[in-house]
Order: structure tokens, then C-alpha cells, then sequence
């Protein structure tokens, strides 16, 4: 399988990322901790591993794209809510399988406004758009209920298991399992996040 990311160590003055390479087929499951460090750590390790912060220790062979939640400003939902077809694109294929899958839910349609969706709904777009443009993302799990966790969680190993790649920056500690491979972010003892208690069945 060919190396889609080698990391040889990521350090900083507040956590230490251990080495580990990402291949083709796999996803990776770095787990930070949650708390208020989480955003910031996830954001910035989402910039290294998808090449917009250049980092010596860090070599990417393929171009990974994060896929962020939805946002809408208070201001566009108010007076021009998104809808789905404005957030998949009018000229997308939709004879992309994953656009296909998008659309097999019954409260899906183009014209479907994007915050009348729930969490998890929102998530599931996000990522079936992702994954008709590349094989190959960065992800997290924040704002799922346990249900849209595992089942994100679950479609993201599926799509990825010939020949894409993924990394899940987690905030909750049960993923080890269910992962190619689990990274731990080692935190300075003076930056250490209390650890959640969370049980994650899949």
C-alpha cells in the first residue's frame, strides 16, 4: 500500500504528536483529549496534515481535505437559508455514489434547507460531498450523538477501504479498536485535558 502521510513526530511547547504513517486503505484515530484545547489542536494539526501549514517533520503524498460542519451565518439563515442544492453545488454529478446516497434519505431532497436537518443529517452531507471529490479527508465526530458517531464513523472505514485514507482528530478515547491505527497526543503534564468518560460501541 502506498504512504498517503509520514509524520516523524510533531512538536510543540504545549503536546507532542507521535510519529506514525498513514497508508492507503486505513484511518488513523489520533485522539486529543477534549476541552478547551480541543478546537485549537484539531485546527491545527488539520493545517499540517492538509498541507497548508509545512511542517519538516511531515511529508503528505496526497492532498487531504477537512470536512468541517456546516455554518451559516445568522444573517443568510434569516433572510437566504442554504439549501442542499446550493451546499452540493448545481453542477455536481449527481451520479456520484455518494451524491446517490445522499439522496436515498427520504428527508433529503435539493430543496431541503440545510439547518431544518439534524446534527448528524448535516454530517452525512458534509461527508457524501467530501467523498465525491476525493478519497482521501480529515474528520472529526463533534456534535454526534452516539447513533450519528458510530454510523459516520462506520461509513467513513467503508469509504475509504479501497485505496482512499482518512485521520479522525478525536476528543473521546474509546476508538482504539475500531482504527488502522490509534495515535495518542502526549500532552505536557501542565497542559493535560481531564479525560472524558465515554463508552463508544461499534
Amino acid at each position: 500500500m502506498n504512504i498517503v502521510i509520514e509524520n516523524k513526530g510533531i512538536k510543540t511547547d504545549s503536546f507532542y504528536v507521535p510519529a506514525f504513517v498513514l497508508l492507503e486503505s486505513e484511518v488513523v484515530v489520533l485522539y486529543l483529549f477534549g476541552g478547551g484545547y480541543y478546537y485549537d489542536t484539531e485546527m491545527f494539526l488539520k493545517d499540517i496534515f492538509c498541507g497548508n501549514i509545512k511542517h519538516e517533520n511531515v511529508t503528505t503524498n496526497k492532498r487531504m481535505m477537512f470536512v468541517d460542519y456546516f455554518r451559516e451565518s445568522n444573517f443568510r439563515d434569516v433572510f437566504f437559508p442554504s439549501k442542499v442544492n446550493r451546499y452540493v453545488k448545481k453542477d455536481a454529478d449527481l451520479t456520484n455514489p455518494f451524491l446517490v446516497k445522499l439522496f436515498e434519505d427520504k428527508y433529503v431532497t435539493r430543496e431541503t434547507k440545510m439547518n431544518n436537518l439534524g446534527g448528524t443529517q448535516r454530517k452525512l452531507i458534509s461527508l457524501y460531498v467530501a467523498f465525491s471529490k476525493t478519497k482521501d479527508i480529515i474528520f472529526d465526530l463533534a456534535g454526534l450523538d452516539h447513533q450519528g458517531a458510530e454510523l459516520t464513523f462506520n461509513l467513513v472505514k467503508e469509504a475509504v477501504k479501497n485505496g482512499g485514507s482518512a485521520i479522525l482528530l478525536d476528543n473521546f478515547p474509546d476508538m482504539k479498536e475500531h482504527a488502522s491505527k490509534y495515535i495518542q497526543l502526549e500532552w505536557n503534564k501542565d497542559k493535560l485535558p481531564p479525560t472524558k468518560e465515554f463508552k463508544f460501541n461499534l
